[in-house]
């Protein structure tokens, strides 16, 4: 019986409190739910490092904890130049940090940089805002993204491993 590789995805958004934290919960859940026999390393990281260490921003932890996500364990830590060559795919949440990570990474790593949001075709935005400076219901929204987009990305990693 051969053995499947790791696939290694990290998610990334500017400071690693907000967005990258959640996508990483959520993927965690949806993989442990829908596809427990993939074998997936995630992690996440900001292209900055105003939060090096901290916790995730706490109205990030109480929503995804209303979905039965936690996400008090995290730190925050900055997206390292070692990065671009251990990951197969680094999901950036947004274009700003999409071309942050391009500019950063070296070429032959470039093709593995992709929009998080991709992964989900139909939902109402084609990236994940950033809820900071917003109310509770930006991080239900960040959520709702979130789920869609990592249900995308299970159902390609599926047909990755198939082939």
């Amino acid at each position: 019986m051969a053995t499947r590789s790791v696939t290694r995805i990290l998610f990334c958004c500017m400071g690693n409190i907000c967005r990258s934290p959640t996508a990483e919960g959520v993927f965690r859940q949806v993989l442990a739910t829908e596809a427990p026999d993939l074998q997936i390393e995630i992690d996440s990281a900001g292209t900055h490092d105003y939060h090096v260490g901290s916790p995730p921003d706490r109205r990030a932890i109480e929503a995804a904890r209303r979905r039965g996500i936690d996400l008090s364990q995290l730190r925050a830590r900055m997206v390292a130049v070692d990065d671009f060559a251990h990951y197969d795919l680094i999901l950036a949440m947004d274009e700003d940090n999409l071309l942050e990570l391009r500019r950063r990474a070296p070429a032959a790593h470039r093709e593995r940089i992709r929009l998080m949001m991709e992964f989900a075709p139909q939902a109402s935005s084609r990236y994940v805002p950033d809820p900071y400076y917003g109310g509770a219901q930006g991080f239900e929204e960040v959520l709702d993204l979130l789920e869609e987009a990592a249900r995308g990305l299970v159902s390609e990693l599926r047909s990755m491993h198939r082939s």
